[in-house]
């Protein structure tokens, strides 16, 4: 019965997504890295550099929270409610998220597809090890832009549900729909991509 119960345990967490980063010990095993070696390795990777933002542009009620986050590595920073102009496709995601891994090459095949239409920015959640976000994304094929939030300051200004979680957002900046855990397929995305922002990829 005990292993039948960690089972279904398993099963819950894989089908419901991670919602908490595993358990860290009060003293980090790891030696920080420098933030410029992290912004090198994700250039070295290809990984786009994050979009231009408004400073100035009024934030939505119905769209993302007026939050500043920083690029990948901290070399940029960009004001979520400015972000205007253009469909995007966000997706909270960590390396340390096994249901991220495996929803990880829809994102790349739709990267492709839909290049110029749709902005796709990733946003790296609650994790405290940027170094190996970069390397995930890097071995995954990401070169769409990416945020960083490990002090899950989002949480404070909006829900949000737990790893992974991808956010639909049309031009004028409204979030219009929200997937709670791992996408099914890159067919998944697509359709949503049509359906609630009204463009094709």
């Amino acid at each position: 019965m005990r292993r039948l119960g960690v089972l279904v345990a398993i099963v819950g967490l894989l089908l419901g997504g991670c919602t908490a980063a595993p358990a860290e010990s009060p003293t980090p095993s790891f030696a920080p890295v420098e933030p410029a070696a992290v912004v090198a390795a994700r250039k070295q990777a290809g990984i786009a550099d994050c979009p231009k933002s408004s400073a100035t542009v009024p934030a939505r009620a119905d769209g993302l929270p007026d939050l500043v986050l920083e690029c990948l590595g901290g070399d940029s920073t960009v004001r979520l409610a400015g972000l205007r102009g253009k469909p995007m496709v966000i997706n909270l995601w960590a390396q340390w998220c096994p249901p991220c891994r495996e929803e990880s090459p829809y994102l790349r095949q739709y990267q492709k597809a839909a290049k110029g239409k749709v902005l796709l920015l990733g946003l790296n959640y609650n994790d405290p090890r940027p170094e190996l976000a970069v390397e995930f994304a890097s071995l995954v094929g990401w070169t769409f832009p990416q945020l960083a939030d490990s002090d899950t300051r989002l949480a404070t200004a909006m829900t949000v549900p737990g790893l992974p979680t991808t956010l639909f957002v049309d031009a004028d900046g409204k979030l219009v729909h929200t997937v709670p855990g791992k996408l099914q397929s890159y067919d998944e995305l697509v359709q949503l991509t049509r359906d609630k922002l009204g463009v094709t990829v």
